[in-house]
């Protein structure tokens, strides 16, 4: 072939190539549509790692879709009130949600098995259920009857026991306490005598300022710290025995999600699973410092006695015993749960728990 000959011939499959490219634009756009959504968060902005975990979702989808697909974040309360979040979008009115499903334990307690409940999986343990126990699938069979789907969008990891105006030392300190604390935790301590209060998360502090309240649990210390509890309430207890490993969902309007292009629900469900990845080593890097800073503020840290713990336990089994006998749902993905849950922590009393205690020992000893 000679030199014209070749020239010609590039000229010509250049031509192919570009009318192929042309050809195949429309199709390409077709399965990456421009697509606006609107998402309501049960948080507050100044909360940047809960809040901000929807953000971070947020901005992972449009790097994936190359902008085309955008989810306008919104604080509790520039939409709907935060614990309306899950309501909010099962009705249309936005189409995602950033909230902890708990949250709406009153309309059917099986809600609160997708997000945590008293003594069961710690972060680890929750996430590996999740992701490999069939946890997703039995959650969103639940879901689609409420018109969402959900996936996991962060962890907060084993939260505090919250935080007290006075000490509490034995059962008897606890009955008649009004306390910030919702859902089956609520129904626990009620059965101890304590007075549960549902408030969201901006309404604490007044309260506890107050006196309205006498106690509450919110996450942890560097959320805990941004709100300001010590000045108020310096009895700073642990564990948050309720809150083990809470998992923060992600949930969309089922409708709109099941509109979208498979293309675009698995970048979905990735940027969920990065979030939920993400929000847990935020909190695992800050907590550390943020205790430290809130004992020099003057939080009194204490762990609940081993009796208060104990009448804790047998009281949630007992509720266990009810609802399973009574709700369906519930049953079935709590038994789920428990067949996992036994051996979970049998597997994390070998290497797990005998290399961390070993560690905290040194720490301890002071030669970390």
């Amino acid at each position: 072939m000679d030199r014209r000959s070749f020239i010609r011939g590039a000229g010509l499959a250049g031509v192919g190539a570009a009318a192929a490219t042309t050809l195949a634009a429309p199709a390409i756009a077709q399965s990456n549509p421009k697509i606006t959504w609107r998402l309501t968060s049960s948080f507050p902005k100044a909360l940047d790692t809960i809040y901000g975990g929807a953000e971070v979702f947020a901005k992972m989808v449009s790097e994936a879709t190359d902008g085309n697909f955008q989810i306008q974040c919104f604080a509790a309360g520039e939409i709907v009130p935060g614990l309306q979040a899950a309501d909010a979008t099962a009705a249309g009115t936005v189409e995602a949600a950033h909230t902890v499903a708990y949250y709406y334990w009153g309309k059917d307690p099986a809600w609160a098995l997708g997000a945590a409940v008293p003594f069961a999986l710690n972060a680890r343990g929750m996430n590996a259920w999740m992701y490999h126990g069939g946890g997703i699938d039995l959650f969103n069979e639940f879901l689609g009857q409420q018109g969402l789907v959900g996936f996991p969008g962060g962890n907060t990891g084993t939260q505090m026991g919250g935080w007290f105006r006075k000490q509490i030392n034995t059962l008897e300190d606890m009955k008649g306490l009004k306390m910030r604390i919702g859902g089956f935790a609520g129904a626990v301590v009620e059965k101890l005598g304590v007075v549960p209060q549902q408030l969201a998360g901006g309404d604490i502090y007044p309260a506890l300022e107050k006196g309205t309240i006498d106690a509450a649990e919110w996450v942890g210390p560097y959320d805990d710290e941004k709100l300001g509890f010590v000045k108020v309430a310096p009895y700073y207890y642990y564990p948050g025995w309720w809150e083990g490993g809470p998992t923060v969902h992600l949930m969309f309007n089922k409708g709109k999600f099941d509109e979208l292009p498979a293309t675009y629900k698995s970048i979905l469900r990735t940027a969920a699973q990065a979030e939920d990845a993400d929000m847990l080593q935020k909190y695992d890097y800050l907590n550390p410092a943020a205790i430290r800073r809130l004992v020099a503020a003057g939080a009194k840290l204490s762990p609940f006695s081993q009796p208060i713990l104990e009448a804790c336990f047998n009281a949630s089994n007992e509720i266990y015993a009810d609802l399973t006998a009574k709700n369906p749902a519930f049953k079935k993905i709590w038994d789920s749960i428990v067949d996992f849950r036994g051996q979970y922590y049998l597997n994390a009393q070998v290497a797990e728990y005998n290399y961390d205690t070993f560690m905290m020992i040194q720490q301890r000893a002071g030669k970390l």
